[in-house]
């Protein structure tokens, strides 16, 4: 019997859709799931969810729910991590900045507010990696807690487990890309590269023919145009199309969130997330909808719930120790000879095989120069980040902040530093490691 743990299982949509994804595996019919999370109330929930799409679904896992992570790790053969570490501190990581005029819309994954939350994290990651070592060594461990790229480059210094970080914006934005030009998803093939959240197709074709031509018309309907303007505008001046969806991909860069009139033009419509400002910031919780654990108790009442979805990890368990099948997806990896033109060291996002001999990425060469210089400039930063992160280091993340370009298209120098002050200050709690 083979044993998944869940790290984090309280993150209901992740867990319950990777569950059910696992179990359409037929080397994983009697998988042992092991759900492991500090929240019971939550713990029990999700349980209960995962009992009943087992047993709807026909199948016949072992489903097991423990506060102790301990208990859950040992003997594990993949590990699943989706946690959070004190959500209400999100708000702050958002509401500090845009106090200073540094406008966000999600603010989880890279900048002031994404470096914060790495940093808040970073103590039970490393904890998390060690515990690896000792109770499930040879375990796969696939990550899903954001910031990706920091969190992932920093685990993968520090520690020789088989780790990598996984998103699902690559195979959600080809589908989408597919959607919009009317072809047949399994026609579709592409070359996805660069970091996470801020990789690009090098080619996107159909057939084998580059489809690139077929998008640039779509994107003339305004109604495909104003579905993602950030990411229709990066397209039309870069000539490669992102990943990340436009309500991230305007947080990364200079152009979009520096003056009220050019968030209202791009940011508020077709932002593809919440338009202006996060919920974060507003205090909102998915959790206060009405009936929201009624709707989540029924989900495996409906047969259709019960299909494998899109997302990797259980494919790339099924390859690794299941039916063995290999697979090729994107996963985030550090840049040793990946791709030539990104920084040495930096985690990048690029094609990864998985496969019974392990987690291999592939050599992508380089990258179109255009997309380089704005990559580049993002994993450098990240870079700093990570290396004040691991080493405890208050002056790399300063400069790091230094380097956001949202940030920096606001603010001076010193705002910055006074801004991260206040960041500092609000999760003092959980940064005495930073000196």
């Amino acid at each position: 019997m083979k044993k998944i743990t869940f790290i984090g299982a309280g993150s209901f949509v992740f867990t319950r859709n990777l569950v059910r994804d696992i179990l359409t595996f037929p080397a994983f019919d009697d998988v042992c799931i092991t759900l492991m999370d500090i929240d019971e109330e939550k713990l029990a929930i999700v349980r209960e969810c995962v009992e009943k799409i087992n047993r709807n679904g026909g199948h016949h896992a072992t489903v097991v729910a423990t506060t102790d992570r301990k208990e859950a790790l040992t003997g594990a053969d993949g590990v699943l991590c989706t946690i959070a570490v004190d959500r209400t501190l999100a708000k702050q990581d958002v509401a500090i900045p845009m106090k200073y005029g540094v406008d966000f819309c999600v603010g989880d994954t890279r900048g002031v507010s994404g470096i914060f939350r790495a940093l808040r994290t970073w103590p039970e990651m490393l904890k998390l990696c060690r515990e690896i070592e000792e109770y499930c060594p040879k375990a796969v461990f696939l990550n899903y807690t954001n910031p990706m790229a920091i969190l992932c480059c920093g685990m993968q210094m520090v520690s020789d487990i088989c780790v990598t970080g996984l998103c699902h914006s690559v195979q959600g934005t080809s589908q989408m890309l597919a959607r919009w030009i009317g072809a047949d998803y399994s026609d579709v093939t592409y070359t996805c590269a660069g970091v996470n959240h801020q990789a690009f197709y090098i080619d996107f074709k159909v057939k084998g023919k580059d489809a690139y031509p077929a998008i640039r018309e779509a994107m003339k309907d305004p109604a495909i145009y104003n579905e993602e303007i950030v990411r229709n505008e990066l397209f039309k001046h870069l000539g490669y199309y992102v990943t990340e969806s436009s309500g991230h991909c305007s947080e990364y860069v200079p152009w979009f969130r520096k003056r009220q009139d050019l968030i209202e033009k791009y940011c508020w419509p077709g932002t593809g997330w919440n338009p202006g400002y996060h919920a974060m910031a507003k205090g909102v919780d998915h959790s206060t909808r009405e009936n929201w654990k009624e709707e989540y108790l029924t989900f495996a009442d409906d047969p259709r719930n019960l299909e494998r979805g899109s997302e990797y990890a259980a494919v790339i368990f099924n390859a690794m120790f299941g039916d063995r099948t290999p697979f090729e997806f994107n996963g985030n990896v550090r840049n040793f000879g990946l791709v030539d033109n990104l920084p040495e060291g930096a985690c990048v996002e690029v094609p990864v095989l998985a496969s019974p001999n392990g987690i291999e990425p592939i050599h992508v060469g380089k990258i179109p120069p255009e997309l380089a210089t704005l990559i580049s400039y993002t994993a450098m930063a990240e870079n700093l980040a990570v290396e004040g992160m691991v080493t405890g280091c208050k002056e790399k993340i300063y400069q790091a902040c230094y380097f956001d370009q949202n940030a920096a298209s606001v603010l001076s120098l010193d705002e910055i530093r006074a801004m991260v002050d206040e960041l500092f200050e609000a999760n003092k709690d959980y940064l005495g490691y930073m000196k």
